[in-house]
């Protein structure tokens, strides 16, 4: 249906410092964030076109460091797809991903079993589908820096089961990849999830519902460290 989209939850995690606002700056407003700031929660929503298809991805850039495990767990039950992120120059980075992704694992099997909290619909109707997590070595232009090899993270994304991207949020270099596969696989997920009920499109069955046609806006939500939230919208 023309002039209609629909919507993607995605959650980046990963370390402080890693470049988890910079890839999702770099994505959503096309410009490079030098400064390290420190997050506590990022909101933005971007309307891109994936395959042909329009998408609305909303994309929660989230706190690295441990005393935010609690709001994480609740970041992890919105989401629907996760980007999973280290710095190839960070070897303590890349070691607690598998942290991450076991939280990412908890706290969806736990949202899957809950009666109360049954986590996303896609989730909810097809518990049996991996979550769709893209790993992604962030920093690669950092050569001479370099701590943590390819291969490396190869080996972790067989062992984590989950894709691999190595992308350099500075350059501009695979950040579009690491995002997007992540809606490819959503999107297979939620097609997959439809067939048994008797065939119309994945869109249906999600509990996001289609979005009308609308201007092209990157929305900005942010948490600051008292909790209330502002809202920046910038017309793309």
């Amino acid at each position: 249906m023309a002039g209609r989209m629909v919507l993607y939850k995605l959650v980046v995690l990963g370390d402080g410092g890693v470049g988890k606002t910079a890839l999702t700056i770099q994505l959503c407003l096309q410009h490079f964030v030098e400064t390290y700031d420190p997050t506590i929660e990022d909101s933005y929503r971007k309307q891109v076109v994936i395959d042909g298809q329009p998408c609305m991805l909303e994309v929660l850039d989230t706190a690295g460091q441990e005393e935010y495990t609690a709001l994480r767990d609740q970041w992890i039950r919105d989401g629907e797809g996760f980007v999973l992120v280290y710095s190839i120059s960070s070897r303590s980075s890349f070691t607690r991903i598998k942290r991450f992704h076991h939280q990412i694992q908890r706290v969806k099997e736990s949202c899957a079993s809950s009666p109360s909290y049954p986590g996303s619909p896609l989730s909810a109707a097809s518990p049996q589908m991996p979550v769709p997590i893209m790993l992604v070595g962030n920093k690669s232009d950092r050569v001479t820096e370099r701590e943590v090899s390819t291969q490396e993270g190869h080996a972790l994304s067989r062992e984590l089961g989950c894709e691999f991207v190595e992308a350099s949020a500075k350059n501009c270099i695979n950040v579009e990849k690491a995002f997007y596969d992540v809606v490819r696989n959503l999107r297979r997920q939620r097609q997959q999830a439809s067939r048994p009920a008797g065939g119309s499109s994945g869109r249906s069955r999600t509990g996001n519902g289609d979005i009308g046609g609308r201007e092209r806006e990157t929305t900005r939500y942010r948490r600051s460290k008292d909790g209330e939230k502002s809202k920046k919208c910038v017309v793309l």
